[in-house]
């Protein structure tokens, strides 16, 4: 098992390689040649820059049992069909019984935001350290509940 974290601007890197360190884990994070990561603990995998270059290394990477770890939706789609675990950098867990409800409520609103012609949305609320404490603790439980 290894976790693959979908890095570019992902707020719980951190928080992720605590939880791979408790339970001996291999940590990769993907990114592309805009973000410059650097680890002690993770694998850094820099892909070329592109339209989803990195999710679709991501993908081509992960197999069956791993975990991913992003907060896109496709790239979770992709990897439940590939018998991977997805978390959300929020802390809930992407399952085959709310992934096509999620992709179509990103297609609604994509389609939404095209056809009202206004693109003043306001973007996510301000990230706080509960966000992150209810990450680390449900990619604390999901682990356990793999590695028992």
């Amino acid at each position: 098992m290894r976790i693959f974290v979908d890095a570019d601007g992902c707020p719980v890197v951190r928080q992720t390689e605590e939880v791979a360190i408790k339970y001996d884990v291999p940590v990769t994070l993907l990114c592309d040649t805009n973000h410059i990561l650097q680890s002690d603990y993770s694998e850094v995998k820099v892909i070329g820059a592109g339209a989803d270059a990195v999710d679709f290394a991501l993908v081509n990477l992960c197999h069956e049992g791993d975990v991913v770890v992003t907060q896109d939706y496709g790239v979770a789609a992709m990897a439940l069909g590939k018998k991977a675990y997805a978390i959300h950098q929020n802390g809930w867990l992407y399952t085959n019984e709310n992934i096509d409800r999620l992709l179509m409520e990103r297609h609604i609103t994509k389609k939404a935001r095209r056809a009202s012609g206004k693109h003043h949305l306001k973007g996510p609320r301000k990230r706080l350290e509960d966000d992150d404490i209810k990450f680390k603790e449900a990619l604390e439980r999901l682990l356990a509940s793999i590695t028992d």
